[in-house]
C-alpha cells in the first residue's frame, strides 16, 4: 500500500491546490502574503467590540493620542541630533525632521478637531527624544541612522495594524495613516543607504530604541 504524506505550508503563504485526474494533488506556485493593509473594503475592528472593549470613539481617540505622542516624539530625536551632529548628517535630518513636523501638525489638527486630549507623558517624551537622538548621535552618525532604522521599523508597523484595526470605520484617518506609514518606511530606507546596518553595535542599538519606542507607544495609548 502506497503511503500518503502531507506537507504543511507556512501561514504565511496563500498555495492554491487542484485535483488532477487519477487522483493526484498538484499545487500552483504559492502566493506570499503581502504585509501591506488593502486600502478600502475591509471590516473595522473597531467596530467588532468584544466585552471590555472601548467605544469605537474612544479606541480612535487613543489612536491619535499615541500617534501624536509619537510624531512628538520623533521630532525631538531629531532635534537632538541635529544639535550633536551639526553639519554631518544635517540634511538628511532636516529632510526627515520636515516630514514628521507635518505629521504631527496633522495630528495636532485632529486633535483639536475631535477633542482629544493629548497624552500626560508629553513633558516626557519633550525630555526623553531630545536625549535619545543627542546619545545616540554622540555615538556617531551611522549609530543616529541606527535609531532611525529602528524608530521606523516600530512605527512602520504600529501604522500598520492601526490600519487594519480602522478598516472602514474611518476611511479618511486610515489613509492618514497609511500615508504617514509610507513616509517612515522611507526614512528607514534612507537611513539604511546612508550606512545604519554598518554601526558599531547596530543589534545593541536597534534593541533597546525599539523597547523604548514600544514602550513608549503602550504608555501613551494608556495614560
Amino acid at each position: 500500500m502506497g503511503r500518503f504524506t502531507r506537507r504543511l505550508e507556512p501561514a504565511c503563504i496563500d498555495t492554491d491546490v487542484r485535483f488532477l485526474p487519477g487522483g493526484i494533488f498538484a499545487k500552483t506556485q504559492p502566493r506570499a502574503a503581502s504585509r501591506n493593509p488593502p486600502r478600502h473594503g475591509v471590516t473595522s475592528e473597531v467596530s467588532r467590540r468584544l466585552p471590555g472593549d472601548p467605544p469605537p470613539a474612544d479606541a480612535i481617540a487613543r489612536m491619535l493620542r499615541v500617534d501624536h505622542a509619537g510624531e512628538y516624539g520623533a521630532t525631538r530625536i531629531y532635534e537632538g541630533q541635529l544639535e550633536v551632529l551639526g553639519h554631518g548628517r544635517a540634511g538628511v535630518i532636516r529632510q526627515m525632521v520636515e516630514a514628521e513636523g507635518r505629521h504631527l501638525a496633522r495630528f495636532e489638527t485632529l486633535l483639536r478637531e475631535r477633542r482629544v486630549r493629548p497624552t500626560l507623558l508629553h513633558p516626557l517624551w519633550t525630555v526623553a527624544g531630545y536625549t535619545l537622538g543627542a546619545a545616540t548621535a554622540l555615538l556617531g552618525e551611522r549609530a543616529a541612522m541606527a535609531c532611525t532604522v529602528a524608530v521606523e521599523e516600530v512605527i512602520d508597523e504600529h501604522y500598520r495594524r492601526q490600519a487594519v484595526q480602522l478598516g472602514d470605520a474611518d476611511p479618511a484617518l486610515r489613509e492618514t495613516l497609511l500615508s504617514f506609514r509610507d513616509d517612515e518606511i522611507a526614512h528607514r530606507d534612507l537611513a539604511i543607504r546612508e550606512g545604519a546596518q554598518e554601526s558599531a553595535g547596530y543589534d545593541l542599538i536597534s534593541a533597546v530604541v525599539k523597547t523604548g519606542s514600544r514602550l513608549a507607544i503602550w504608555l501613551s495609548t494608556r495614560l
